[in-house]
């Protein structure tokens, strides 16, 4: 921790107090939704993917390709965190734990301390007291966004924040020559290689504004260009996270670099900044309307408040310390107001807990500083309209709440006079400790009010049961089906779970099936079969599938290699009433007719036959071996032949033909495929990928690491002349007078 001139036992003791609040928030969350942790992409997404990528890993397999998940299996461009160690660690740990969803919760909580005690640092490093840094970290985890998606869904939101926070306490202790390179460097990578693009773009805000806050608050540019350099070798150090993602981005739905300002969850001003009301449900376009259904820009109820007890008089004259986080604050409020889409970043909204954090860092290190209750009732007439311009604001945008608005405002004001109260005559723990023990009740009343959550998929826990309940499909499976068409009340394990797998879930059961989620997807493939990031397709996707390909002749499905089809009975009802398609039979599984149809081969499957290999014309091709990065096979041709692969055609591709580096065509611009000169006999045909950009993000990585070997040899050459210089008389420093009646 960053004790300064403090008590370390004080910081030390907040500290743990601090890890004690976000416990505590987290059993009042589950209280009121035992689910709250473990519902939509995490439930969906992420999760599963842990459990696949530990079984991976498991096998000394780093898996950066899965041809047969198609266009969800380049798993360079998917929120995987490949390179990120904490993430390797978690994934390696999930096949082993049985209930997904404590797994996904316990590893939230740690999560969630790891950012509170982040916050708290940061608070602590701009002169905060103890007790007061610890209030803003505890309130963190459950500010209205990072509680309702970021904790509860967006996992790598989360990690990515939590890293990222860290980095800005140990940033500022750099540039302020209280700390090495290293501890900036190391956050800052991790808060990068989540792999997920947003926390990258805030941590490198955050930098910046905290190098040109340094630059304003020393009056000197040499600590805020240290700051800079290792700032730029953690980007570095990165840059292997996101290279595959650039340079695949054309072949997916990101491809094209735009901005737009659709106006989806792009957040007015009038919203974002009325954050201390726990009732506010705000107005702006998202997937439900105008009118949000959970107080998603609530921040904490003594945010607004609050700011009537500062003593603005003595913090104008700190004003320049505080720059960083003031031009933190102000960049990510204009973010969130748009636009809408800024080439992959979209969803302004997304920014709301930099928001909050800005907002948090700022208020409680000036009531950590500055509070005061002098003439405390007129302050207390100005914290009151303030709370009163919220209630208005926030009865403007959901005046149907009028009841739980006011019950709102009137706890809001009984804390605020307990605090007042307590502050007056017991000190600042006693008011920060009344803070701290009212984070768990509201977040608790919050959650509690938005059930049932409009995010659940309600997907199963418990991996046993689901591998229990679900048909043995051995092979490569392609499903059909909508997950939109499964009603309400049948999405559990006893209804259709048991027999339709959407998103990631496949991975739960350890079964083999055509894509998953994905958010970036390959945008030919999905065309293909009109398949949407959730593996929903449309009702052609059947017609489309058993379809040719027009240059070889067979159909998509056979160039897939795929051995099983599953069509969903709410999607194609009368499937079994017609012809199966030539070289298919419907097969029965008992237990599961309700939900789906299922089409096998009449010859068994085809995935295990001579590799990869789905065509061949003019050629002869026989597979010699296989993984999942590389095919060698031996082909023949007296006229030319071409060999086509089940592979999607992602960049990376590279083909030889007896060590001879040869081109990679592409068939209907989704297959891999290769053609065969004239006269080749018994050649060895390797077709291989690799990550593209892989080994220029291998070489700057050493470059940044050689870098920060450097910086930190600065450093301690640096401390080690500060130890050895004779220590100059000092002059007593003057305490500040307090004013009268400060807290």
């Amino acid at each position: 921790m960053d004790s300064g001139t403090r008590d370390p036992r004080a910081v030390y003791k907040w500290g743990g107090i601090t890890a004690l609040g976000v416990v505590a928030g987290y059993i009042a969350v589950l209280l009121a939704n035992v689910r709250h942790f473990y519902t939509d992409d995490t439930e969906s997404q992420y999760a599963p993917l842990w459990v696949m990528l530990g079984r991976w890993l498991r096998e000394g397999t780093l898996p950066t390709m899965v041809p047969e998940h198609w266009m969800a299996g380049n798993y360079t461009i998917e929120e995987a965190g490949l390179l990120n160690p904490p993430q390797l660690l978690i994934d390696f740990i999930a096949p082993s734990v049985p209930n997904l969803a404590v797994y996904a919760t316990v590893v939230k909580l740690i999560f969630a301390i790891i950012l509170a005690l982040g916050v708290y640092r940061v608070c602590l490093v701009y002169g905060a007291k103890a007790p007061w840094a610890a209030v803003a970290g505890v309130c963190m985890p459950f500010t209205g966004w990072m509680l309702f998606f970021d904790s509860s869904t967006w996992w790598t939101a989360l990690t990515g924040t939590a890293w990222m926070v860290h980095a800005w306490a140990s940033g500022v202790r750099y540039a302020r020559g209280q700390s090495g390179p290293i501890p900036t460097f190391v956050f800052l990578y991790l808060a990068i290689s989540v792999q997920y693009v947003f926390p990258a773009v805030e941590a490198a805000i955050m930098i910046a504004a905290v190098a040109i806050g340094e630059w304003v608050y020393q009056k000197q540019w040499l600590p805020s260009l240290r700051l800079a350099t290792v700032a730029a070798c953690a980007a570095l150090a990165g840059l292997a996270t996101y290279l595959p993602s650039a340079l695949s981005a054309k072949s997916t739905w990101r491809g094209t670099a735009q901005i737009n300002n659709d106006q989806l969850l792009t957040v007015p001003w009038s919203e974002s900044m009325n954050a201390s009301l726990p009732s506010t449900l705000p107005a702006f376009n998202s997937w439900w309307g105008y009118v949000q259904p959970m107080p998603v820009v609530y921040i904490a109820w003594f945010l607004i408040p609050g700011l009537a007890f500062v003593d603005w008089r003595r913090a104008r004259m700190h004003v320049r310390e505080l720059t960083a986080p003031v031009l933190f604050t102000t960049l990510v409020l204009f973010w969130t107001a748009g636009p809408g889409t800024i080439g992959p970043l979209r969803w302004p909204a997304r920014v709301l807990p930099m928001v909050a954090l800005g907002l948090l860092i700022l208020v409680c290190v000036l009531l950590g500083r500055f509070a005061t209750a002098r003439e405390w009732r007129n302050r207390a007439a100005v914290a009151a309209l303030l709370v009163g311009l919220l209630l208005v604001r926030s009865y403007s945008a959901a005046p149907n709440q009028l009841i739980w608005h006011l019950a709102a405002v009137l706890v809001v004001l009984v804390l605020g006079a307990g605090a007042v109260w307590l502050g007056r005559n017991r000190g600042l723990s006693a008011a920060a400790a009344l803070v701290l023990i009212s984070v768990a009740p509201i977040a608790f009343w919050q959650v509690q009010h938005a059930q049932p959550t409009p995010l659940g998929w309600n997907l199963p826990e418990n991996r046993s049961e689901m591998k229990a309940a679900f048909p043995e499909f051995a092979g490569t499976t392609l499903q059909l089906g909508d997950r939109a068409l499964i009603p309400p009340e049948e999405r559990s394990l006893d209804g259709a779970y048991g027999s339709l797998v959407f998103g990631n879930y496949a991975k739960n059961l350890e079964k083999t099936y055509v894509s998953g989620y994905t958010p970036n997807g390959h945008f030919w493939f999905g065309e293909t079969l009109c398949m949407r990031w959730d593996t929903s397709v449309c009702p052609d996707a059947y017609r489309r599938a058993f379809a040719p390909e027009p240059s070889t002749g067979k159909a998509i499905i056979d160039l897939m290699n795929i051995d099983r089809v599953v069509l969903q009975k709410a999607l194609y009802p009368d499937a079994r009433n017609q012809p199966a398609p030539v070289g298919w039979k419907f097969v029965d599984y008992p237990g599961h007719e309700k939900y789906i149809d299922v089409l096998e081969r009449v010859d068994g499957p085809i995935s295990d036959k001579n590799g990869r290999i789905s065509a061949v014309a003019g050629a002869t091709a026989t597979s010699k071996s296989e993984s999942d990065t590389e095919s060698r096979v031996r082909v023949s041709s007296e006229t030319g032949g071409q060999v086509v692969f089940a592979r999607l055609a992602w960049p990376g591709y590279e083909a030889t033909l007896n060590g001879t580096e040869v081109p990679v065509e592409q068939i209907g611009k989704t297959f891999a495929a290769v053609h065969i000169p004239a006269g080749a006999k018994d050649a060895e045909l390797v077709l291989s990928w690799s990550p593209p950009g892989w080994p220029i993000g291998a070489a700057a990585a050493l470059f940044a690491l050689l870098d920060v070997a450097l910086l930190q040899w600065i450093y301690l050459r640096g401390k080690r002349r500060e130890q050895n210089e004779p220590e100059e008389p000092r002059q007593p420093k003057a305490a500040e007078p307090e004013p009268v009646g400060a807290i």
